[in-house]
């Protein structure tokens, strides 16, 4: 035990995919970083941007979770009434090739099973 506070919070991983999986797990997490991938949005234009109805406290929740792991910064500007703007850092950045992946995978494999399948979004994640 080397004694420093922050430590004592930061979550233990067995291994890599144990770590990976849990940063990006969960229905939301994945749908907001595609969200954010083409820039800063505010709180409502990601809620009214999710076709699958999430709610206020669950994107709250996610959104501060990402913001915690680095995947996203949060900015507050200093107007009223307050703007704040959600954004994609690098790290949630370096995940998109491989959520793109999973995408390819999702239409190639599970097709006759997605409520939503969008011949655009399958052909874009083509390889």
């Amino acid at each position: 035990m080397d004694g420093s506070a922050g430590q004592k919070n930061k979550p233990k991983y067995m291994t890599g995919i144990d770590a990976a999986v849990s940063i990006i797990s969960g229905k939301w997490k994945a749908l907001i970083l595609y969200q954010l991938e083409d820039g800063a949005l505010r709180y409502s234009q990601i809620l009214n941007g999710m076709e699958y109805g999430i709610t206020q406290r669950m994107l709250t929740k996610e959104l501060r979770e990402m913001e915690e792991s680095g995947l996203i910064s949060r900015t507050v500007y200093p107007e009223t009434p307050p703007k704040v703007e959600y954004a994609i850092t690098e790290k949630g950045r370096s995940l998109m090739p491989i959520l793109d992946q999973l995408c390819h995978w999702g239409c190639q494999h599970m097709a006759d099973q997605l409520e939503y399948n969008c011949a655009e979004e399958c052909e874009n994640t083509a390889e």
